[in-house]
């Protein structure tokens, strides 16, 4: 098990998508004394236009750039829930896949979190709404100045929630 006394103490947040994938890096702190900081996000975004199987590509790529580039201890990411769309479900499903095998190639532990367990982590409420979460989210961790699309958003949640499940798990 991964401890956040280790030297490196960085979450990487994926909100897993085929077409927009939420991205954050967060620095987690030792201690409560201090927010959270996020030292990178992004919307990264492929084109509806290219084959599914270059929109993959182009989203392992990324994450390997991101993983080298910022060197995680963790790779948080949400589990998927369709019932309507089977078709987008199974899209998002593929680039989910591609995200888990860029971690699993790096050896990164992977921690895998419900859209509830990410929502009763930031908001303390299980059912909390989207609005919910972006109010919270700059109460609980320090911003970059830009300003933040919902996958970002999304994806700070993520690293957020995986950084409380591991503080809860070493209490």
């Amino acid at each position: 098990m991964i401890k956040l006394n280790d030297e490196r103490k960085i979450i990487l947040g994926i909100d897993p998508g085929i077409e927009r994938v939420g991205l954050a890096i967060i620095k987690v702190l030792p201690n409560n004394k201090k927010k959270e900081t996020v030292i990178y996000s992004e919307c990264f975004m492929t084109d509806k236009k290219m084959e599914t199987h270059k929109r993959l590509a182009l989203i392992y790529k990324k994450i390997q750039e991101i993983i080298k580039k910022y060197s995680p201890i963790i790779v948080a990411i949400e589990h998927i829930f369709f019932s309507v769309n089977q078709k987008t479900a199974i899209v998002v499903a593929e680039a989910r896949g591609v995200i888990l095998a860029s971690a699993g190639v790096n050896n990164l532990e992977i921690i895998e979190l419900t859209p509830n367990e990410i929502k009763q982590s930031v908001t303390g409420y299980g059912k909390a709404t989207k609005a919910d979460i972006i109010k919270m989210i700059p109460k609980i961790v320090d911003l970059p100045t830009k300003s933040l699309q919902d996958d970002e958003i999304d994806a700070i949640a993520i690293a957020l929630s995986a950084s409380s499940r591991l503080r809860y798990q070493q209490v």
